[in-house]
């Protein structure tokens, strides 16, 4: 199970959760694909001025092997064991600290998310090149390119969706409320009327709907992101306590 779900250790009935990169698979892959096709869009812009530069001067091959041996050295380093240490005799010589902890872990997503994503881009280039060249499409490269700038309003969805199936909070059962975290707030189950689930990827989606006592409307989030374990909890507890 990817979720951080435990039991409170003040009070054994309440549920905690953690659902972020560090826990959840859905949210790590959609943040690393997210970040790392704007490193890589970055790079190659980087990459191809660079070699154009070069080509003029008869050095582009040396430019496409210092490329390339610097996504080999990525990738090694990111996919080795003992990542921090090796991290740290490559940023020794210079005056920058080596990220260790969550900020090591989300450094490798991202280089790892970056060469994903560099190898998808520039297939796509490559095969529009082909296909221009030798004139394989009437429409020449115009798919390929299509689909490589669509990647990037697919990355920003894809860092929409890992940020609203992030949450953090707690459910108490013997208190009838959930707390959430970052923003806090609490809602009182009393006020709920019905809650129904949705599964997505390693995550549930649970639509909450609320009474309006006199007929006034009661302010609280419609939807939460929890473990699907927390869902059926949660639905339960609707049934034997919402209004």
């Amino acid at each position: 199970m990817d979720e951080d779900v435990s039991a409170n250790s003040s009070d054994a009935e309440a549920i905690q959760w953690r659902r972020d990169a560090s826990t959840s698979r859905t949210v790590r892959l959609l943040w690393s694909l997210g970040v790392g096709t704007f490193f890589a869009t970055a790079s190659i812009i980087v990459f191809w001025r660079l070699y154009d530069l070069a080509r003029q001067a008869g050095a582009g091959s040396l430019i496409v092997a210092l490329f390339a041996a610097l996504v080999v050295t990525v990738l090694a380093v990111a996919t080795v064991g003992d990542t921090e240490r090796h991290l740290a005799t490559l940023t020794g010589p210079l005056p920058v600290d080596a990220p260790s902890g969550p900020g090591l872990e989300r450094a490798v997503d991202v280089a790892l998310g970056t060469v994903a994503m560099l190898a998808v881009m520039g297939s796509l280039m490559a095969a529009g090149r082909i296909v221009s060249q030798r004139e394989l499409l009437a429409v020449g490269a115009g798919p390929f390119t299509g689909l490589a700038a669509l990647l990037l309003p697919l990355a920003l969805v894809a860092l929409v969706l890992a940020s609203f199936l992030r949450s953090v909070g707690a459910l108490d059962p013997e208190e009838g409320t959930i707390y959430l975290y970052d923003p806090d707030q609490a809602i009182d189950l009393a006020v709920i009327r019905n809650a129904s689930t949705r599964r997505f990827g390693d995550a549930a989606i649970v639509t909450l709907e609320y009474a309006q006592p006199d007929g006034q409307y009661v302010p609280g989030p419609r939807r939460l992101v929890v473990p699907p374990e927390v869902a059926r909890e949660l639905e339960s507890l609707v049934k034997t306590t919402g209004v």
